[in-house]
Protein backbone atom coordinates (compact mmCIF):
# COMPACT_ATOMS: atom_id res chain seq x y z
CA UNK A 1 0.00 0.00 0.00
CA UNK A 2 1.19 3.50 -0.78
CA UNK A 3 2.55 5.23 2.32
CA UNK A 4 0.64 8.39 1.45
CA UNK A 5 -2.72 6.67 1.94
CA UNK A 6 -4.76 7.81 4.90
CA UNK A 7 -5.64 5.18 7.47
CA UNK A 8 -4.43 2.47 9.81
CA UNK A 9 -1.04 0.83 9.30
CA UNK A 10 0.50 -1.88 11.45
CA UNK A 11 3.52 -0.46 13.26
CA UNK A 12 5.77 -1.88 15.93
CA UNK A 13 5.05 0.79 18.52
CA UNK A 14 3.59 0.72 22.02
CA UNK A 15 0.75 2.93 20.80
CA UNK A 16 -0.27 0.32 18.20
CA UNK A 17 -0.14 -2.38 20.86
CA UNK A 18 -2.47 -0.45 23.18
CA UNK A 19 -6.11 -1.48 22.96
CA UNK A 20 -8.55 0.59 20.95
CA UNK A 21 -10.76 1.04 24.01
CA UNK A 22 -7.95 2.62 26.06
CA UNK A 23 -6.99 4.95 23.20
CA UNK A 24 -10.60 5.91 22.58
CA UNK A 25 -11.22 6.67 26.27
CA UNK A 26 -8.00 8.71 26.39
CA UNK A 27 -8.89 10.61 23.22
CA UNK A 28 -12.42 11.46 24.37
CA UNK A 29 -11.24 12.52 27.84
CA UNK A 30 -8.38 14.72 26.61
CA UNK A 31 -10.37 16.38 23.84
CA UNK A 32 -13.28 17.05 26.20
CA UNK A 33 -11.16 18.66 28.94
CA UNK A 34 -9.14 20.54 26.30
CA UNK A 35 -12.20 21.94 24.54
CA UNK A 36 -13.77 23.00 27.83
CA UNK A 37 -10.63 24.72 29.15
CA UNK A 38 -9.47 28.19 28.15
CA UNK A 39 -6.30 28.01 30.24
CA UNK A 40 -3.56 28.75 27.70
CA UNK A 41 -0.90 27.05 29.82
CA UNK A 42 -2.90 23.82 29.92
CA UNK A 43 -3.64 23.96 26.19
CA UNK A 44 0.06 24.48 25.35
CA UNK A 45 0.88 21.41 27.46
CA UNK A 46 -1.73 19.40 25.53
CA UNK A 47 -0.23 20.56 22.22
CA UNK A 48 3.23 19.38 23.32
CA UNK A 49 1.81 16.05 24.52
CA UNK A 50 -0.10 15.46 21.28
CA UNK A 51 2.98 16.03 19.12
CA UNK A 52 5.04 13.74 21.37
CA UNK A 53 2.41 11.02 20.85
CA UNK A 54 2.41 11.44 17.08
CA UNK A 55 6.24 11.25 17.13
CA UNK A 56 6.48 8.08 19.22
CA UNK A 57 3.76 6.50 17.05
CA UNK A 58 6.14 6.73 14.04
CA UNK A 59 3.52 8.43 11.87
CA UNK A 60 5.10 10.20 8.91
CA UNK A 61 4.06 13.69 7.87
CA UNK A 62 3.22 12.61 4.32
CA UNK A 63 0.56 10.26 5.67
CA UNK A 64 -1.60 13.07 7.04
CA UNK A 65 -0.35 16.09 5.05
CA UNK A 66 -3.52 16.44 2.95
CA UNK A 67 -5.80 16.22 5.97
CA UNK A 68 -3.61 18.70 7.85
CA UNK A 69 -3.91 21.24 5.01
CA UNK A 70 -7.70 20.84 5.07
CA UNK A 71 -7.83 21.34 8.86
CA UNK A 72 -5.57 24.42 8.62
CA UNK A 73 -7.80 25.90 5.91
CA UNK A 74 -10.98 25.35 7.94
CA UNK A 75 -9.33 26.59 11.14
CA UNK A 76 -7.99 29.79 9.57
CA UNK A 77 -11.35 30.43 7.89
CA UNK A 78 -13.09 29.98 11.24
CA UNK A 79 -10.74 32.44 12.98
CA UNK A 80 -11.24 35.00 10.21
CA UNK A 81 -15.02 34.68 10.52
CA UNK A 82 -14.81 35.15 14.30
CA UNK A 83 -12.70 38.28 13.83
CA UNK A 84 -15.14 39.70 11.27
CA UNK A 85 -18.39 38.79 13.01
CA UNK A 86 -17.42 39.19 16.68
CA UNK A 87 -14.31 41.39 17.00
CA UNK A 88 -15.29 42.48 20.54
CA UNK A 89 -16.00 39.05 21.98
CA UNK A 90 -12.52 38.67 23.47
CA UNK A 91 -12.80 41.99 25.32
CA UNK A 92 -16.22 41.01 26.69
CA UNK A 93 -14.92 37.57 27.70
CA UNK A 94 -11.88 38.82 29.64
CA UNK A 95 -13.52 41.95 31.01
CA UNK A 96 -10.84 44.37 29.77
CA UNK A 97 -9.87 46.15 26.56
CA UNK A 98 -6.31 46.75 25.35
CA UNK A 99 -6.61 48.25 21.86
CA UNK A 100 -4.04 47.32 19.23
CA UNK A 101 -5.52 49.06 16.20
CA UNK A 102 -8.84 50.07 14.66
CA UNK A 103 -11.74 52.16 15.88
CA UNK A 104 -15.31 51.55 16.97
CA UNK A 105 -16.79 48.11 16.42
CA UNK A 106 -13.81 46.97 14.31
CA UNK A 107 -11.27 47.60 17.05
CA UNK A 108 -8.84 44.71 17.40
CA UNK A 109 -7.77 44.11 20.99
CA UNK A 110 -5.17 41.98 22.74
CA UNK A 111 -8.01 40.11 24.39
CA UNK A 112 -9.53 39.17 21.02
CA UNK A 113 -6.22 37.87 19.69
CA UNK A 114 -5.58 35.97 22.92
CA UNK A 115 -9.03 34.37 22.72
CA UNK A 116 -8.39 33.31 19.12
CA UNK A 117 -4.97 31.96 20.16
CA UNK A 118 -6.76 29.67 22.60
CA UNK A 119 -9.07 28.49 19.81
CA UNK A 120 -6.06 27.83 17.59
CA UNK A 121 -4.41 25.79 20.34
CA UNK A 122 -7.58 23.69 20.60
CA UNK A 123 -7.39 22.89 16.88
CA UNK A 124 -3.67 22.18 17.08
CA UNK A 125 -3.79 19.72 19.98
CA UNK A 126 -6.91 17.83 18.87
CA UNK A 127 -5.66 17.12 15.34
CA UNK A 128 -2.57 15.02 16.30
CA UNK A 129 -4.63 13.13 18.88
CA UNK A 130 -7.16 12.23 16.18
CA UNK A 131 -4.38 11.13 13.82
CA UNK A 132 -2.78 8.95 16.50
CA UNK A 133 -6.12 7.29 17.29
CA UNK A 134 -7.04 6.60 13.66
CA UNK A 135 -3.58 5.64 12.39
CA UNK A 136 -2.65 3.25 15.20
CA UNK A 137 -5.98 1.48 15.75
CA UNK A 138 -7.22 -1.38 13.59
CA UNK A 139 -10.74 -0.48 12.34
CA UNK A 140 -12.22 -3.71 13.76
CA UNK A 141 -10.60 -3.04 17.11
CA UNK A 142 -11.81 0.57 16.95
CA UNK A 143 -15.35 -0.71 16.44
CA UNK A 144 -14.90 -3.10 19.36
CA UNK A 145 -13.76 -0.17 21.53
CA UNK A 146 -16.81 1.88 20.54
CA UNK A 147 -19.07 -1.04 21.38
CA UNK A 148 -17.44 -1.49 24.79
CA UNK A 149 -18.16 2.11 25.80
CA UNK A 150 -21.84 1.74 24.92
CA UNK A 151 -22.14 2.54 21.19
CA UNK A 152 -24.52 0.07 19.41
CA UNK A 153 -22.55 -2.50 17.45
CA UNK A 154 -24.32 -1.61 14.19
CA UNK A 155 -23.07 1.98 14.48
CA UNK A 156 -19.63 0.74 15.56
CA UNK A 157 -19.41 -1.54 12.54
CA UNK A 158 -20.45 1.27 10.20
CA UNK A 159 -17.61 3.42 11.59
CA UNK A 160 -15.17 0.52 11.15
CA UNK A 161 -16.22 0.04 7.53
CA UNK A 162 -15.78 3.74 6.84
CA UNK A 163 -12.25 3.74 8.24
CA UNK A 164 -11.35 0.49 6.51
CA UNK A 165 -12.37 1.66 3.05
CA UNK A 166 -10.91 5.18 3.15
CA UNK A 167 -7.54 3.86 1.80
CA UNK A 168 -9.43 1.93 -0.92
CA UNK A 169 -11.26 5.07 -2.00
CA UNK A 170 -7.98 6.97 -2.06
CA UNK A 171 -6.41 4.23 -4.15
CA UNK A 172 -9.35 4.33 -6.58
CA UNK A 173 -9.02 8.11 -6.81
CA UNK A 174 -5.34 7.82 -7.67
CA UNK A 175 -6.01 5.15 -10.32
CA UNK A 176 -8.91 7.06 -11.91
CA UNK A 177 -6.88 10.29 -11.85
CA UNK A 178 -4.00 8.68 -13.74
CA UNK A 179 -6.41 7.10 -16.25
CA UNK A 180 -8.17 10.41 -16.94
CA UNK A 181 -4.89 12.28 -17.30
CA UNK A 182 -3.80 9.64 -19.84
CA UNK A 183 -6.97 10.47 -21.77
CA UNK A 184 -6.00 14.13 -21.90
CA UNK A 185 -7.83 15.63 -18.92
CA UNK A 186 -5.53 18.14 -17.19
CA UNK A 187 -5.81 18.62 -13.43
CA UNK A 188 -2.36 19.95 -12.59
CA UNK A 189 -1.75 23.48 -11.31
CA UNK A 190 -0.43 24.46 -14.74
CA UNK A 191 -3.89 24.13 -16.30
CA UNK A 192 -6.57 26.82 -16.17
CA UNK A 193 -9.27 26.68 -13.51
CA UNK A 194 -11.91 25.64 -16.07
CA UNK A 195 -9.84 22.72 -17.33
CA UNK A 196 -9.02 21.61 -13.80
CA UNK A 197 -12.71 21.68 -12.82
CA UNK A 198 -13.62 19.69 -15.92
CA UNK A 199 -10.89 17.17 -15.13
CA UNK A 200 -12.02 16.94 -11.50
CA UNK A 201 -15.59 16.10 -12.61
CA UNK A 202 -14.23 13.30 -14.79
CA UNK A 203 -12.52 11.86 -11.72
CA UNK A 204 -15.25 12.40 -9.12
CA UNK A 205 -18.09 10.82 -11.11
CA UNK A 206 -16.36 7.43 -11.68
CA UNK A 207 -15.18 7.53 -8.07
CA UNK A 208 -18.73 8.04 -6.78
CA UNK A 209 -20.09 5.20 -8.94
CA UNK A 210 -17.29 2.82 -7.91
CA UNK A 211 -17.93 3.69 -4.24
CA UNK A 212 -21.67 3.07 -4.64
CA UNK A 213 -20.91 -0.27 -6.27
CA UNK A 214 -18.64 -1.20 -3.35
CA UNK A 215 -21.34 -0.16 -0.84
CA UNK A 216 -23.91 -2.31 -2.64
CA UNK A 217 -21.59 -5.32 -2.62
CA UNK A 218 -20.84 -4.95 1.10
CA UNK A 219 -24.50 -4.45 2.06
CA UNK A 220 -25.52 -7.58 0.14
CA UNK A 221 -22.76 -9.60 1.78
CA UNK A 222 -23.82 -8.38 5.24
CA UNK A 223 -27.46 -9.14 4.50
CA UNK A 224 -26.61 -12.68 3.37
CA UNK A 225 -24.72 -13.17 6.63
CA UNK A 226 -27.80 -11.93 8.55
CA UNK A 227 -25.97 -8.99 10.07
CA UNK A 228 -28.05 -7.23 12.73
CA UNK A 229 -30.19 -10.21 13.68
CA UNK A 230 -28.77 -10.48 17.20
CA UNK A 231 -28.56 -7.81 19.88
CA UNK A 232 -24.90 -8.55 20.61
CA UNK A 233 -21.92 -9.77 18.66
CA UNK A 234 -18.32 -10.81 19.13
CA UNK A 235 -15.34 -9.06 17.52
CA UNK A 236 -12.47 -10.61 15.61
CA UNK A 237 -10.07 -7.88 16.77
CA UNK A 238 -10.59 -7.64 20.52
CA UNK A 239 -7.53 -7.18 22.74
CA UNK A 240 -7.57 -7.73 26.47
CA UNK A 241 -6.50 -4.95 28.80
CA UNK A 242 -2.87 -4.99 29.90
CA UNK A 243 -0.69 -2.86 32.17
CA UNK A 244 0.00 -0.56 29.20
CA UNK A 245 -3.71 0.19 28.83
CA UNK A 246 -4.25 0.84 32.52
CA UNK A 247 -1.19 3.11 32.50
CA UNK A 248 -2.64 5.13 29.61
CA UNK A 249 -6.00 5.52 31.35
CA UNK A 250 -4.36 6.51 34.65
CA UNK A 251 -2.17 9.07 32.84
CA UNK A 252 -5.26 10.44 31.11
CA UNK A 253 -7.12 10.74 34.41
CA UNK A 254 -4.18 12.64 35.93
CA UNK A 255 -4.22 15.13 33.03
CA UNK A 256 -8.00 15.53 33.32
CA UNK A 257 -7.63 16.09 37.08
CA UNK A 258 -5.05 18.82 36.43
CA UNK A 259 -7.45 20.49 34.00
CA UNK A 260 -10.25 20.40 36.60
CA UNK A 261 -7.95 21.76 39.33
CA UNK A 262 -6.99 24.67 37.07
CA UNK A 263 -10.68 25.49 36.66
CA UNK A 264 -11.03 25.81 40.45
CA UNK A 265 -7.75 27.73 40.72
CA UNK A 266 -8.75 30.20 38.01
CA UNK A 267 -12.28 30.55 39.31
CA UNK A 268 -13.65 29.34 35.98
CA UNK A 269 -12.62 27.98 32.62
CA UNK A 270 -10.65 31.12 31.71
CA UNK A 271 -7.07 31.94 32.60
CA UNK A 272 -7.03 35.73 32.49
CA UNK A 273 -3.54 37.28 32.18
CA UNK A 274 -5.03 40.77 31.73
CA UNK A 275 -6.15 41.17 35.36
Amino acid sequence: MNNSLFGYKARDTWMNQTTGTAKLVGFLALTTVGMVSYDTRFLVALVILSFILIKVSHIQYREYALLLKLVIFIGVLNLIMITVLAPQYGAELYGSKHVLFGTGYWTITQEQLFYELNLLLKYVFSFPLSIVLLFTTNPSEFASGLNKIGVPYKVSYAVALTLRYIPDVQSDYHTISLAQQARGYEISKKASLTKRMKGAVQIILPLVFSSLDRIDTISQAMELRRFGRYNKRTWYQDQKFSGRDFGMIIGTLIIVAIGILLVFQNGGRLWNPFN
